[in-house]
C-alpha cells in the first residue's frame, strides 16, 4: 500500500485556548530513542510523548487534547523531573528516582497551563506549566480516547492537532 506525502498540510484545526485548564492525563507514548539537537550539540536521548485532556469541550463536543515531548528522565535538571514534582506536589524519594513507572500518571488530574505560540503562521497549544488540581475543582476524566499503543488500524495513530513540542533543554 502506497504512503503519499505532500507539501503541506489541508487539515485546518483549532488549537486548545489559552489559559489554566483542568485536565487529565490521557496517554504517555514511548517515541524510542531519538537525534535530538540541542545548542549546537547533537545527541540520542530517549523520548516520551505525554498527552492530557483539557477540560473545555471543542466545538464537535470532545475534549481538546494537549502534548509535552520529554526526555526519558528524572536528572534533577530534567523538564519531566520538574513537571512532575511540580504535579505531585512534592520532590521524589530516593527509590522513586531509581525506577518511577510513567504510565502511572494516566487517568491523573492536574492543573495545566496553556500558551500559545506561533509557527510556520499556525499557532499551537504548549503545556507550560504543570500543578495539581487545587482542592475542590472537579477532576475531569478520560474521553473519547483510545491510547496509542491501543490503536487498531481503525483508530488514526495521531493526535488531534500537531504541535512543535517543547523538549526539555539537553544538559
Amino acid at each position: 500500500m502506497p504512503i503519499y506525502a505532500s507539501a503541506g498540510s489541508t487539515v485546518k484545526f483549532t488549537p486548545a485556548p489559552e489559559g489554566a485548564h483542568a485536565a487529565v492525563c490521557c496517554d504517555v507514548r514511548d517515541l524510542g530513542i531519538l537525534d535530538v539537537t540541542w545548542q549546537g550539540t547533537r545527541k540520542k536521548q530517549h523520548k516520551i510523548l505525554v498527552s492530557w485532556q483539557i477540560d473545555e469541550p471543542r466545538d464537535d463536543g470532545k475534549p481538546y487534547l494537549v502534548s509535552r515531548r520529554y526526555t526519558l528522565s528524572l536528572h534533577e535538571k530534567a523538564g519531566l523531573r520538574k513537571d512532575l514534582e511540580a504535579w505531585r506536589g512534592r520532590a521524589f524519594t530516593e527509590p522513586e528516582l531509581q525506577q518511577f513507572d510513567v504510565e502511572s500518571i494516566i487517568g491523573k488530574p492536574c492543573l495545566l497551563q496553556v500558551m500559545h505560540r506561533q509557527s510556520g503562521g499556525d499557532t499551537y497549544a504548549n503545556v507550560a506549566g504543570i500543578m495539581g488540581l487545587p482542592k475542590g475543582m472537579n477532576a475531569p476524566k478520560v474521553r473519547d480516547y483510545v491510547r496509542f499503543v491501543d490503536r487498531k488500524d481503525d483508530h488514526p495513530a495521531t493526535i488531534d492537532e500537531p504541535s512543535p513540542f517543547d523538549d526539555d533543554p539537553i544538559f
